[in-house]
């Protein structure tokens, strides 16, 4: 718990597709720190009834709708990696309304950090409201390899899900800390252990 007074910094979370962000993320969560994931507040925020599902509907059409009336996810990544002009419209849509959920559930934290876990922290802007940055590295190879067997996706799939994310190099020139997630789950439960215990030391992020 944080003294009354004492606001929890952030730390961001961020890596490639297929790094091992959300196997990070949920061994900070077992060892009682408040975590936020952008991806889920970029489903909340495109749920039926919400006005930003309608306004995705006016500008792609109808074919962009599960028959449930939820958003068919699969159908949208796809006209938006065909399509660049059209992934600038929806982030310009989507961005705002996701940060403002981010803050939200952030600001519920009581643990002596919070986590914002996020794919495209650096390309949001969403790396300016985080204290210090911890970047989930693995070689492109295995990225790729992970990704395939858990989304049964193609690899021109995911090399295409690569292109469109930042490059590695600007990741790494963001970050504070780097965890290059190679091994097994084991061993990037130990490293995350041993971040935790160095997070606990610091006071807004910085030594």
């Amino acid at each position: 718990m944080t003294h009354p007074d004492q606001k929890p910094w952030i730390l961001g979370l961020t890596g490639g597709i297929g790094s091992g962000k959300s196997a990070a993320a949920q061994c900070f969560i077992d060892l009682g720190i408040h975590t936020v994931d952008a991806d889920h507040a970029a489903r909340w925020v495109v749920e039926p009834g919400r006005p930003a599902l309608e306004q995705i509907v006016e500008h792609f059409g109808a074919g962009v709708l599960q028959t449930s009336g939820e958003l068919d996810r699969g159908a949208l990544r796809k006209l938006i990696f065909e399509l660049p002009e059209e992934r600038r419209w929806l982030e310009s849509l989507l961005h705002p309304l996701i940060n403002q959920e981010i803050s939200r559930y952030l600001a519920r934290a009581t643990s002596p950090y919070t986590i914002l876990v996020s794919p495209l922290l650096i390309e949001s802007g969403q790396y300016r409201t985080v204290q210090r940055l911890l970047v989930i590295d693995a070689p492109q190879a295995l990225q790729i390899e992970r990704t395939m067997l858990r989304d049964s996706s193609s690899q021109e799939q995911v090399q295409a899900i690569l292109k469109a994310q930042v490059q590695r190099e600007e990741r790494l020139r963001h970050a504070d800390d780097v965890l290059v997630n190679d091994q097994d789950t084991a061993w990037l439960k130990s490293e995350v252990e041993r971040l935790h215990h160095f997070y606990l030391t610091l006071r807004g992020g910085q030594s």
